[in-house]
C-alpha cells in the first residue's frame, strides 16, 4: 500500500462534492513517456501502459480501468475499491462505467490557469471524445482544475510530515555551509558545498541540481532561476542563497542571505540593511495578512507595498507559491494580477496549504536581498514552518 495515496484519494469524495463535481476522470497512456502531475497522489509512482481511466465520484466510488496486466499492481496500491481490466478497447468498459453512473459533470485534466492539473494529452482527450461521441456524456466535460487545486494544497498528515523534514534537512545544510564560506571562493565552490552534503545525506533536490542551490554574490551576479557562476565572493557583497532538498518525495523551498564585512566594517552598511530589514518586514506584511479563504492576491500586496513604500522598485514575480511535491506545487498563488498567473492569485487560500513568502529587492552596490520562508496555513492564519531569518548572516 502507499500511505500518500491512500490519504489522498480518502480526500477525493468531499471535494467533489464541495466542487459540485459528480465524477473525475484521469485518462492517461504510457506514462512513463510523461505521465499526468497527478498521478503520484492517486496512484503512486507505478506506470500505466495502455489507456487507463482513474475514476472517483462524488459518492465515494474509487474505479480503475486498466490494460489487464497492470491489475494486481493497482490492486496492490490499495486506494482503488473496484478494478477493471480489458484487453482490446477500454472503451466499452469506459461507456458501461459512465451509464451505470450517469454523471451530470465528468470532470477532466485540462486548464489553462494550472500546469499540474493540465496532465490530458491532447491526442488523449481527442481519443475520449471520440469514445464518448453519440453520448449524453460527451456534453458534460469540465475542467477539473479545481478538484486538483484542492487535492494537491490540502496538506494530509504524512504530507505534512514528509515536508517538515525537508525543511529541517534544508536547514540543517544552510547551516553546515555558512561557516565555511570565505572570501574568493566562487559561486560555483559554495555551491559545491551544498550539493556534497545533500549527496552525503541521501536527499534529492527540489528543482534541477545545475541551479540548486542558487548563489548570486554581489551587484553583477545573475538573479533568477540561473546556475552559481565564477563570480567571486568578495567583501562589501551581499550573498544571496536560493536552495531546497526533495526527501521522501516533498520539498523544501528557502532562500537565505549572507553578507561579507569590508575591512573595517563591524557590521553591514546602512544601505545593506535597510533593504534586509525591508525584506524581513514586507515576509511579516505577508504572514499577518494570511487568513483561510482570502484571495491570495490580498497577501501579495500586503508584502509589496512595504517594499514599493520604501522606495524599492516592485519585484517581478509572486510573492509566494504552493509547496508540496514539487517546489511549485501548483494552485493558488500569492500573487499579482498580471496575465501570466491567469485567475490563481484569486484562489481563496485553504487550511493546511503549504505556501513560501518571499519577495525581494536589489541593494545598488551591494546585490540581491531575498528571503524566502515556508509556512503552513491554519484556522488561525499562518505558522512558519521553521525560525524565520531576521538578521543577516555576516562574514568576516
Amino acid at each position: 500500500m502507499n500511505q500518500i495515496v491512500i490519504e489522498k484519494t480518502s480526500q477525493i469524495a468531499a471535494i467533489l462534492r464541495e466542487k459540485k463535481v459528480d465524477l473525475w476522470l484521469t485518462f492517461v497512456r504510457e506514462t512513463s513517456a510523461g505521465g499526468d502531475p497527478v498521478l503520484p497522489l492517486i496512484y503512486g509512482t507505478t506506470g500505466l501502459t495502455w489507456q487507463s481511466a482513474l475514476i472517483f465520484t462524488a459518492e465515494g466510488d474509487k474505479i480503475a480501468i486498466i490494460g489487464r496486466y497492470e491489475v494486481e499492481t493497482a490492486r496492490a496500491i490499495g486506494a482503488f475499491d473496484t478494478v477493471l481490466p480489458y484487453d482490446e478497447s477500454i472503451q466499452p468498459l469506459l461507456l458501461e462505467t459512465f451509464n451505470r453512473l450517469n454523471p451530470q459533470t465528468i470532470a477532466v485534466n485540462s486548464s489553462q490557469n494550472d500546469v499540474l492539473a493540465d496532465g490530458l494529452a491532447h491526442g488523449m482527450y481527442l481519443n475520449l471524445m471520440g469514445f464518448l461521441e453519440g453520448t449524453p456524456f460527451a456534453e458534460r466535460i469540465v475542467s477539473a482544475e479545481v478538484v486538483i487545486s484542492a487535492l494537491r494544497g490540502r496538506k494530509t498528515k504524512t504530507e505534512l510530515e514528509r515536508i517538515q523534514a525537508a525543511v529541517d534537512s534544508t536547514l540543517h545544510i544552510y547551516a553546515h555551509t555558512f561557516p565555511q564560506i570565505k572570501t574568493g571562493m566562487r559561486e560555483t565552490d559554495v555551491a559545491a558545498l551544498m550539493q556534497a552534503e545533500v549527496e552525503k545525506q541521501g536527499l534529492g533536490y527540489a528543482w534541477p541540481k545545475n541551479n540548486n542551490p542558487a548563489v548570486n554574490s554581489g551587484p553583477n551576479s545573475p538573479v533568477g532561476h540561473n546556475a552559481p557562476t565564477d563570480i567571486r565572493l568578495e567583501p562589501g557583497h551581499l550573498v544571496h542563497f536560493d536552495f531546497g532538498v526533495k526527501q521522501a518525495d516533498y520539498c523544501a523551498d528557502i532562500q537565505r542571505m549572507v553578507y561579507i564585512l569590508r575591512e573595517g566594517e563591524t557590521q553591514p552598511p546602512q544601505a545593506v540593511l535597510d533593504g534586509f530589514n525591508t525584506v524581513v518586514e514586507a515576509i511579516q506584511a505577508a504572514f499577518k495578512a494570511i487568513q483561510p479563504g482570502l484571495p491570495g492576491i490580498e497577501v501579495d500586496q500586503a508584502a509589496r507595498s512595504v517594499v514599493t513604500v520604501a522606495g524599492y522598485p516592485e519585484y517581478k514575480y509572486a510573492t509566494g507559491h504552493q509547496v508540496g511535491r514539487l517546489a511549485h506545487d501548483g494552485g493558488g498563488l500569492l500573487g499579482p494580477a498580471w496575465d501570466r498567473y491567469a485567475n490563481t492569485p484569486f484562489i481563496p487560500i485553504e487550511v493546511d496549504q503549504v505556501y513560501t513568502l518571499e519577495p525581494g529587492l536589489m541593494v545598488p552596490g551591494h546585490g540581491y536581498v531575498g528571503i524566502e520562508e515556508n509556512i503552513i496555513v491554519t484556522d488561525n492564519g499562518a505558522v512558519f514552518l521553521h525560525p524565520p531569518q531576521t538578521e543577516l548572516v555576516v562574514v568576516k
